[in-house]
């Protein structure tokens, strides 16, 4: 029989996760579940020393936490990203590791548009201004109705954006390695980088980090957009050089900026820069979060396990 260890909250409480993971544990395979987040590696090697099978969000987990755990062969990270697993480590054991991928689709796509709307219709500002018994008076509103929206990344996510910015009546561009011409023939345009920075209104980021994103929108790439241009991330912070987009915030050389991840996990230092940006409206990375994710993600983090028990692994990326 497995032992298999949930490493971290996964924001579903132990009697739900409990029954998500029936299939397996009727079998006889043993669950632990940590429900308190440590940063400590000696309490994660503790944790983790006699497990078969470790389930994760998106804490980082590192090389030596991963060596010290002599039992393990399968990771089941509960989040699309995988980029905070040390990968080398997994492969020098032997491990498999399967992601989530496809759960907060909808859910990060809702936020892009949230923040999207909430620059263009000043809501985080007006609502200050309301409470404090003021009017609309000198500020601006804007229709995200008939802008261009350009999609940086059109995989699961960027596809959901792109048909949402169709029905919301915008041109939607694209920027892909790919055609789909599914969406080609709703409507949406594949460009090139360079003039998708330069025709959109609002860029929305739906890119992977990999050695070839990071750093992607670059200070030269932000020089090329509009100056009433919006730029939105939810994907990962390290594609953009956040310092760069302070700096095009605060000189103006775009309008606003809809961030939900950096270039680190919030809490942010005082000392971050887009923490004193001109209109930038932020969130400490929540695209992923909602209850409903959550959900979807501990069915997929335990179907992974299964499929993997079976012999017939799903989502593998390693």
């Amino acid at each position: 029989m497995l032992k298999i260890t949930i490493l971290e909250p996964l924001g579903v409480n132990e009697e739900q996760l409990r029954e998500i993971a029936k299939p397996i544990t009727d079998k006889g395979h043993e669950l632990v579940i940590y429900n308190e987040k440590t940063r400590d590696v000696e309490v994660l090697k503790e944790r983790v020393k006699d497990t078969d099978v470790l389930i994760i969000a998106n804490s980082p987990l590192e090389g030596e936490v991963i060596r010290a755990a002599e039992k393990l062969k399968m990771i089941s990270v509960a989040f699309t990203g995988y980029d905070h697993v040390d990968l080398d480590a997994c492969k020098e054991k032997g491990i498999s590791v399967s992601n989530a991928a496809g759960y907060s689709t909808p859910s990060v796509a809702e936020l892009a548009f949230g923040l999207m709307i909430s620059l263009l219709r000043k809501v985080v500002s007006l609502d200050k201004v309301t409470r404090e018994g003021g009017t609309m008076a000198g500020y601006r509103q804007n229709d995200l109705y008939g802008k261009t929206l350009g999609v940086v990344g059109v995989g699961a996510i960027g596809k959901n954006v792109a048909r949402i910015g169709l029905a919301f009546g915008c041109e939607v561009l694209a920027y892909n390695r790919s055609q789909d011409e599914e969406l080609v023939k709703e409507g949406v345009k594949y460009v090139d980088l360079d003039e998708l920075l330069k025709a959109s209104d609002i860029v929305s980021v739906h890119l992977p980090l990999t050695d070839e994103t990071r750093g992607l929108i670059s200070e030269e790439k932000l020089k090329l957009m509009k100056k009433d241009a919006l730029l939105i991330n939810t994907a990962r912070g390290p594609i953009i050089d956040n310092e760069a987009l302070a700096k095009a915030l605060n000189e103006g050389w775009i309008a606003g900026a809809g961030i939900d991840v950096f270039d680190m996990e919030p809490p942010l230092p005082a000392d971050y820069p887009l923490l004193k940006a001109k209109n930038a409206v932020l969130t400490p990375h929540i695209g992923f979060a909602t209850e409903e994710a959550m959900v979807r993600r501990a069915h997929i983090a335990f179907a992974n396990v299964e499929k993997w028990m079976e012999g017939s692994p799903q989502n593998v990326v390693l």
